[in-house]
């Protein structure tokens, strides 16, 4: 069998000081994970728990890359989170065994859209980059 078309190029992050690269398969998020950024969103953070959501992996931007966004954007913010790299999963994990399984940590750049927060909108671009 074939492609109907050419599938795109799996997205991977150069591991910095090494000439390795990570390939990214899957993207997992927390949102409303610190009081004020709920309280930013319009949400009460004693009542609603953090959320987890996933991103395609086609969202990483490593260095250099195009930042892709919608053409109408007129107000851009830029965010810097922390980010994990794993080399294995699992679930339920103890902390000592999600410490196992993490590559090593990073940090990730996510350019975000402020209009449509605090209507239950996560506008967030969440391109990735550097582990």
């Amino acid at each position: 069998m074939t492609f109907a078309f050419t599938p795109p190029f799996a997205p991977a992050i150069q591991i910095e000081g090494e000439s390795l690269l990570f390939p990214v398969r899957r993207i997992w998020c927390v949102g409303r994970n610190y009081a004020d950024h709920a309280r930013e969103m319009g949400h009460d953070p004693e009542r609603e728990p953090p959320f987890f959501f996933g991103k395609p992996s086609d969202a990483v931007a490593p260095g250099g890359g195009i930042l892709a966004f919608p053409s109408q954007t007129q107000d851009l913010h830029h965010e810097v989170e922390l980010a994990v790299a794993l080399h294995g999963g699992g679930e339920n994990l103890t902390p000592a065994q999600g410490l196992e399984v993490r590559l090593r940590p990073g940090a990730r750049h996510d350019p975000a859209r402020p209009a449509g927060r605090g209507q239950g909108q996560e506008p967030s671009l969440g391109h990735g980059q550097g582990l």
